[in-house]
Order: C-alpha cells, then structure tokens, then sequence
C-alpha cells in the first residue's frame, strides 16, 4: 500500500459555521487518517508563505486578509492517493461548480468563501505541511480501521 500525506486547511468561514466537525467527519468517513491537528489563528508570516505562489494576483490581499481573519483548522491526513483523494471530497474551487457531494458543492456558497484547503500536489503538501506543523508533531499510528479500508 502507498500512502502519501497531504495538506488540509478548514478555513475560518467553516470554523465561523460550525462545520469543523462535519469536514473532518467526511475526511475521515473516507478512509483518510488524520496524523497532525492543530486550532489555530493563522499569522501572517504563515499566510504569506502558504499563497506565495499567488502573489501579485489580483485576489493575493483579499485571500491573506481572509486566511488570518479568524480561527482555522490546518491538518495532515494520510492515505492512499490522500491528495487526490481530499481534491475529490473538496470538490471544484468554485462552490456552484463542483459536484454535488462534495464538501463546496454541499456546504459552501461562494468561491471566496469555500470552506477548505487541499494541497495540490504531493511538493506543495511537504511544502505547506512544514508551515504549519513539525515534523515532531506528526503522530505516526496505527488505526485499526485501516484493514477494513485496505486490501
């Protein structure tokens, strides 16, 4: 089995909405561990180092206000195909976009306010992990379950 780990923010608008546990419900419903939590307030070095790619950008200062505006939920979860697989219960960027069933599609309303992060890519996973955690703060262990997930 190759597990790979990524990145996941739930953003101040979910946490704002009472939607932490309904995201993490759905994360973990779909066989993904979470290895790394943490309930923080994202401070702007660490926002500005997270969107660095969008830098320049027109939406670049509306996205680093948003992100710091409050209290979010970073985490890392790990499975097989966990980057894909996030991207897939995320649904498109743009709520009104993706597919029903999907974390934007069910629960979000605008592509400014949609509720949750996914690493693109396993590079920008490792790179945004090393944000936010540790690598002391990643808890390798294992979940019993994963025999019922996994062949």
């Amino acid at each position: 089995m190759a597990k790979e780990r990524t990145f996941v923010m739930i953003k101040p608008d979910a946490v704002q909405r009472g939607l932490v546990g309904e995201i993490i419900k759905r994360i973990e419903s779909a066989g993904l561990k979470i290895v790394a939590m943490k309930f923080i307030k994202p401070s702007l070095e660490q926002a500005k180092k997270h969107y660095a790619i969008h830098e320049g950008k027109s939406f670049y200062d509306k996205l680093i206000t948003f992100i710091t505006s409050g209290p979010a939920v970073p985490m890392v979860v790990e499975g097989e195909n966990a980057i894909n697989r996030v991207r897939q219960l995320m649904g498109k960027t743009n709520p009104l976009d993706a597919d029903v069933g999907t974390i934007r599609a069910d629960l979000a309303m605008d592509i400014g306010r949609n509720l949750i992060h996914g690493a693109d890519s396993l590079e920008n996973a490792k790179y945004e992990i090393g944000i936010y955690f540790t690598e002391e703060e990643l808890v390798d262990w294992e979940w019993i379950l994963e025999q019922w997930i996994y062949e």
